[in-house]
């Protein structure tokens, strides 16, 4: 469930600075929105959105699938700013 997913990234933000917005769009499932260090299920417009499937999600933020790789497979689309994304990497890391 995508509550559960956005709890989880809402602990690892504890403590640290997100500047910016990022979108997880997972389609059917729903969205997880970060902004103002805060994780969201509630849609709004973002800096940057990702689309990626639910599965895929939990590979990114497992360290199961490197960003850079899920964008040449597909598995993941990066539109907006990609700053912000970038920013997502070091945050997680």
């Amino acid at each position: 469930m995508l509550q559960d997913i956005a709890d989880d990234i809402q602990k690892g933000l504890e403590g640290k600075d997100f500047d910016g917005s990022l979108k997880f769009d997972c389609g059917e499932d729903g969205v997880i929105v970060l902004a103002d260090n805060q994780a969201s299920t509630q849609d709004k417009d973002a800096d940057c959105t990702i689309r990626i499937s639910k599965d895929n999600l939990t590979k990114l933020l497992t360290g199961k699938l490197n960003p850079m790789t899920g964008v040449a497979m597909g598995k993941l689309k990066i539109s907006g700013n990609m700053g912000v994304a970038m920013k997502l990497g070091q945050l997680l890391g």
